[in-house]
């Protein structure tokens, strides 16, 4: 596309000062990082010297567009939006600002030269040390692929530069953390794989299945992989570029929560932490140390500690002003900013918002913690715990489900709501409980199981049909075992119900004890599914293990 189709991405934004309340500092990380390098191609008007030559460029315009693409107006296609891209549409505020801008671009003159001159530099400077934090990995594809090409664009307005050809040869060796071989062919991944969280749930699964003796070897490598992935907390992680920007004023300079103590979605090698995957982390090792089969290893790997107190730190400084948790950093905008969302196919990506997953994990692992650190910072620990509770109470619907930001959907949520309420301390026959349970097991399906898709993301109201293209009669392994975790945690006297969930599972379990791959069971930004293979065997092992070791015994069913 020429440029001139594109509304303007303006990299001056990053000279103004950090308390207008529009400074891209404040944007969602995502959003942010993906703006960083938009904004610097869009300044700097990059087009590949063969664009016009090049066959497989040449290839891709022709195969794109419907008119020759010599022949197009492309500033009257400047908003153009396909009908079924169309989830969040540009708020006409938004709108007026890019028509505006267009005049910017067009008679800005002298002005527009010199600051955007200084945009870039802040820029470019900026991108550089996300990729020395991250290991030239970058937290996601889009600004990995993005900032990738502006340090080649560097480096050949810098030939003699030898670091600038070495950095891009780092980002090159990282691509293939992106790339995954899938069951219908490779995929360029969401991120560089989801190894600590599934890891991480998966270890709790098999620790509460009561198998972690029939397999210590797999607690002893899992503890392994969480003591080495914790970031910025081990000798090889602090001898690395990265832990030269954890300092406070690197952090400010460069808009970065604190770091060190937290754990990652994927690996240590990432650099950016996450709530929740923090505390699924931070649990998944306290509970660790409790097995013998951990705590007796010759081998085992030493986290003194300050360790487990950084990490409590991490979750401590992530609560947002409302009781709840965000994802990877506080809350630093308004709610107004998604009056500026440009995006169209993304919805709430403007600022990091307090979800029920986040603050579930967050109450989890401070509880876990607390106990077994009671006399450190305690009232700060019981009172970020009391205030998440009451987050998750304030944030329930009136017909007792929570809406799930990151999975599908309020089979999930509910997992997460009822959970977190209980770690919190709320009573398991309270009010908020009940309905909990009682908008799960009125979405049970005749067969046993529960079942939702994409829509229900989407949408933002139950799936109607369910699983019916990609499950079993309307349910699905996955959200059924998230359904039956919630119902059991919470002691649920409906013992019929749990039994059929169960029952379901058990059936739907293959020969070889894999379970079926069904549909899609994660989601980012409303409009964008994340696949988890590994969910299909966590939760129903998880599920079903409850429902052995606790909630069985406890009914006598």
């Amino acid at each position: 596309m020429d440029w001139e189709g594109h509304n303007s991405v303006p990299p001056e934004m990053w000279c103004l000062p950090d308390w207008i309340p529009f400074h891209p500092g404040r944007l969602w990380c995502h959003c942010r990082m993906v703006y960083l390098p938009m904004c610097y191609l869009y300044g700097k008007r990059f087009v590949y010297d063969d664009a016009a030559t090049d066959p497989t460029v040449v290839s891709l315009r022709s195969e794109l567009y419907t008119a020759d693409y010599d022949t197009i107006r492309w500033t009257k296609t400047r908003h153009y939006v396909a009908d079924i891209d169309n989830y969040s549409p540009v708020h006409p505020l938004m709108e007026f600002l890019q028509n505006m801008l267009v005049y910017w671009e067009w008679f800005g003159g002298p002005l527009l030269r010199m600051v955007r001159k200084w945009g870039l530099s802040i820029a470019l400077d900026y991108m550089k040390a996300e990729d020395l934090q991250t290991n030239f990995v970058d937290i996601g594809p889009v600004n990995k692929a993005m900032n990738m090409l502006v340090c080649w664009i560097d480096g050949k307005e810098h030939p003699d530069d030898p670091e600038l050809a070495d950095n891009f040869t780092r980002h090159v060796m990282r691509v293939p953390d992106y790339l995954w071989v899938a069951e219908d062919g490779m995929k360029m991944q969401g991120y560089n794989g989801s190894q600590c969280w599934d890891t991480s749930f998966a270890i709790q699964a098999i620790i509460e299945s009561g198998m972690a003796a029939e397999f210590p070897e797999c607690a002893r490598r899992a503890y392994a992989f969480f003591e080495r992935t914790q970031i910025l907390s081990t000798e090889v992680s602090q001898a690395s570029s990265a832990y030269l920007y954890e300092s406070e004023p690197m952090r400010t300079k460069y808009y970065r929560h604190v770091s060190k103590g937290g754990w990652p979605f994927s690996t240590s090698a990432h650099g950016w932490p996450i709530s929740d995957c923090t505390a699924e982390g931070l649990k998944s090792v306290l509970l660790l140390n409790k097995l013998s089969e951990v705590t007796e290893w010759s081998e085992r790997p030493v986290m003194e500690d300050q360790r487990y107190y950084d990490a409590c730190n991490v979750l401590l400084t992530l609560q947002n002003s409302d009781g709840g948790y965000a994802t990877y950093e506080n809350n630093r905008g308004y709610a107004w900013y998604e009056w500026l969302n440009p995006s169209e196919v993304f919805g709430d990506i403007m600022i990091d918002y307090s979800y029920v997953e986040c603050t579930n994990a967050s109450i989890g692992a401070l509880a876990t913690f607390h106990e077994a650190y009671p006399d450190h910072r305690t009232f700060e620990v019981t009172r970020a715990i009391a205030r998440a509770r009451q987050f998750l109470l304030d944030i329930q619907r009136p017909d007792g489900s929570w809406y799930g930001s990151w999975g599908c959907c309020f089979t999930y949520a509910s997992w997460f709501g009822v959970e977190g309420l209980l770690h919190a301390g709320e009573p398991k026959n309270s009010a908020a409980i009940k309905k909990g349970c009682a908008f799960l097991l009125k979405h049970q399906n005749e067969n046993g199981g529960w079942g939702e898709d994409f829509t229900s993301c989407f949408n933002k109201v139950y799936a109607k049909d369910g699983m019916k293209l990609l499950g079993d009669g309307g349910s699905g392994v996955v959200c059924t075992g998230w359904a039956l975790l919630a119902l059991m945690a919470a002691e649920c006297d409906d013992t019929e119900a749990v039994k059929r969930g169960v029952a379901y599972l058990m059936k739907r379990q293959l020969p070889d004890g894999d379970w079926p791959q069904e549909g899609i069971s994660g989601v980012f930004n409303r409009a964008c599914g994340i696949t988890y293979t590994a969910y299909r065997n966590v939760f129903p092992i998880w599920a079903i293990g409850r429902y052995h070791t606790e909630y069985q015994p406890t009914f006598k069913c």
